[in-house]
């Protein structure tokens, strides 16, 4: 094997490992504004590279776990105290670029949120 063919072994190693290192799209701190039957409420949404996370607002912050990201594609389940009864909220949306637009999935609709990246 000569000089030329381990660099080039090297080089596409190098790449590989970037690419693999890189951060899902979704990751960082998000300003969102989501609309509820009672009005549009803003809240903040945090997004971690291993899957967790924290959603903020007027009712307070929930931890967020099992986050999975596809692409720019992301979901996950979050369980909230709505007036003592325990509500899921399924959320699916997509990043392009600093914006982030989607929508919770919950028992009584879907509630649309958009926002951007902080």
């Amino acid at each position: 094997m000569n000089l030329r063919n381990i660099f080039g072994m090297l080089m596409i190693a190098l790449a590989l490992v970037a690419c693999a290192a890189a951060a899902p799209a979704a990751v960082g701190i998000w300003d969102v504004e989501m609309n509820t039957p009672v009005g549009s409420q803003q809240v903040e949404l945090i997004i971690n590279a291993d899957g967790s996370g924290s959603f903020a607002g007027p009712q307070g912050e929930q931890s967020i776990d099992g986050i999975a990201f596809d692409g720019n594609a992301l979901n996950f389940s979050m369980t909230i105290d709505a007036q003592g009864q325990s509500i899921t909220l399924d959320f699916s949306g997509s990043v392009q670029g600093d914006s982030l637009n989607g929508e919770f999935n919950t028992p009584f609709g879907a509630l649309a949120i958009s926002g951007s990246r902080q």
